[in-house]
């Protein structure tokens, strides 16, 4: 999925030397990164890279112990999450809702919850709004939550490990919808150590190690210049 950006493409996340550190050991150091409006782009890495402590400080989750994060031009707040649609890598409905409820749920929540695009998305995904969310396995679960935070009419989706444990056909569909129900103004970052599934929907990959970058730069750019698959690259960067 390529969308070059021509000139006057403005950045919808900034981040300025961001370092967080807990207690002795630090997670992010000195982080610097730009994310162009209208890409997708991959946070890649093996768990303990520093991804999650990217997210959750991009999501108002956590705050930084030094250095400046700006999305939609402001400082984390109200107004970045408001902007922000995030899929955490748990599940975050409660256990006595149905399907219905998690819609009343988000509609209650967001005021840019389309629940058309969600009763669309549902459909696509085969979960009926009367299903229980505690009879939903793994797959159904990530299928449902993915169908909520795509039904936002946000600037920026965040998806943390979409396809983390689930099944070949669920990994499938969840590829298809993201790639499906992406508009086009809005942005994703998505963190993922399943390369090879999702290489293709970037536009430009991040490698994170030891909270550190230590490449980055323009998939299809990256793959001319080094001569192999981003998922080839990301097991020589971590010799996986």
């Amino acid at each position: 999925m390529d969308r070059e950006g021509g000139a006057g493409m403005k950045n919808i996340v900034e981040i300025k030397n961001l370092t967080k550190n807990y207690f002795n050991k630090r997670a992010l150091d000195s982080l610097n990164l730009n994310i162009q409006e209208g890409k997708v782009v991959g946070i890649l890495g093996p768990n303990g890279s520093g991804k999650t402590t990217l997210i959750k400080i991009l999501t108002g989750l956590l705050r930084q112990s030094k250095g400046e994060v700006f999305i939609d031009g402001h400082n984390i707040g109200v107004h970045t999450k408001s902007v922000v649609s995030y899929l955490p890598d748990r599940n975050f409905l409660y256990n006595w809702m149905n399907i219905e409820d998690a819609c009343d749920f988000y509609k209650d929540f967001y005021s840019d919850f389309d629940e058309k695009k969600f009763e669309e998305l549902l459909d696509f995904m085969k979960l009926e709004k009367n299903m229980k969310v505690t009879s939903l396995s793994k797959g159904m679960h990530e299928k449902l939550n993915l169908s909520l935070v795509l039904s936002r009419n946000a600037k920026l989706y965040i998806l943390d490990e979409p396809i983390a444990g689930v099944d070949p056909v669920a990994r499938d569909q969840i590829l298809d919808a993201i790639i499906n129900n992406y508009n086009e103004k809005s942005s994703m970052i998505i963190t993922t150590h399943l390369v090879r599934d999702m290489e293709n929907i970037f536009d430009d990959v991040v490698f994170l190690k030891d909270g550190e970058i230590i490449l980055q730069g323009n998939a299809e750019s990256l793959r001319e210049q080094k001569g192999k698959q981003i998922d080839d690259l990301y097991k020589e960067i971590f010799s996986v």
